[in-house]
């Protein structure tokens, strides 16, 4: 089994729509060990970040982060080692255009 340490994704994603920040790839699974969320405006703004089994549509289950507020000019910084399997996806959500979404872990094949 090779261990990949890397970035998983980076996203600013467009305002009030829920996207995809990783879909873990066929025949892996991986390590997410920090997600980071930086706003770079100057209000404050809530995010969403979902986990959801096998590439299914978000359910109220998934979510690991819902309506959390970010001050303006803040980061928010999550050590989260959560386990996903094969076709496991994280999504995101800004409630402006104003956040930057990092996630960081390692993919084992």
């Amino acid at each position: 089994m090779a261990n990949t340490y890397k970035i998983l994704g980076q996203l600013s994603p467009a305002a009030t729509t829920e996207t995809v920040l990783y879909t873990v790839p066929s025949a892996t699974s991986t390590v997410c060990s920090s997600i980071i969320i930086c706003n770079r405006g100057t209000a404050a703004v809530n995010f969403r970040v979902s986990l959801s089994p096998a590439g299914a549509a978000t359910a109220n289950k998934d979510y690991i982060y819902y309506d959390v507020m970010i001050a303006g000019n803040d980061t928010f910084v999550a050590t989260i080692g959560v386990t996903l399997a094969t076709t496991d996806v994280v999504r995101v959500y800004s409630g402006n255009s104003s956040l930057s979404f990092q996630l960081f872990g390692t993919e084992i094949s």
